[in-house]
């Protein structure tokens, strides 16, 4: 067998799929107008911060990214929500909520992705949001309440301010763990379906003749009908796939 391998560069050009046609007329719509919040939605290994941060690009989006490190210890949803604003008066050299706010509508988005979710990826001093609700679990339900509480009492600010979360929430069954909105089937459609009634929603997903592309973008030489092995065992996941060619054949 070949040595088939997925490199470290990028891969040759941006494969354009069906989804990401559907994020770029979303996020175009975010120049015309504020006061929009969209989730970004899809299964680990989808590539969700690529097909962000390259829609970003091509519109030529004002954007802030939104930051957090949490410290590497027992923390409670009210530590958590008061660091997001302690990162954003570090960040923004702004002390208000209101001046804040005021700052972030003149982006065309604020985008909470991969700075906000996994900063332990670049500091393993400090936790993301995913670790910190990876470690407190049902717990952080708190944390989403009172981020209710403050859109409501803010929402006159919150109406120029277009949101984009790069979203998942991950459970443990059986010591197993899954995305909410992906991998729970019919369960996680329905939750979809809730999801679509308060926001947007665009759903990262691929089908197998865009996996195989995707995949192949990264390294041509790979085998088609290996690729479609891995689809069989790890779904249309491409970076998953990626991952296990490198390891396997590197």
């Amino acid at each position: 067998m070949g040595n088939y391998y997925v490199n470290g560069r990028d891969g040759e050009y941006f494969i354009t799929t069906k989804s990401y046609k559907n994020l770029y007329a979303s996020f175009k719509k975010l120049k015309m107008g504020k006061n929009r919040i969209m989730h970004v939605i899809g299964a680990p290994g989808t590539g969700k911060s690529t097909n962000i941060y390259h829609a970003i690009n091509e519109l030529d989006l004002n954007f802030y990214n939104v930051k957090l490190d949490i410290p590497r210890r027992v923390i409670g949803s009210g530590e958590v929500f008061n660091k997001i604003f302690e990162c954003l008066k570090d960040d923004l050299e702004l002390e208000s909520k209101k001046d804040i706010y005021k700052r972030l509508g003149e982006f065309d988005l604020v985008l909470i992705a991969d700075d906000f979710q996994d900063a332990h990826r670049q500091n393993l001093g400090v936790m993301g949001f995913s670790k910190w609700t990876d470690n407190v679990g049902f717990k952080s339900l708190k944390f989403y309440l009172m981020c209710i509480w403050e859109y409501l009492n803010h929402w006159k600010d919150f109406k120029d301010i277009n949101l984009v979360f790069q979203t998942s929430w991950r459970i443990y069954i059986g010591g197993v763990k899954y995305d909410l909105f992906s991998d729970l089937g019919i369960l996680s459609r329905f939750l979809v379906f809730i999801l679509k009634r308060f926001f947007i929603v665009v759903e990262i997903s691929y089908s197998e003749e865009e996996t195989i592309k995707i995949v192949k973008n990264y390294n041509p030489h790979v085998d088609e009908n290996l690729i479609l092995i891995y689809i069989k065992k790890y779904g249309h996941k491409p970076r998953f796939i990626c991952n296990m060619l490198e390891s396997e054949f590197l």
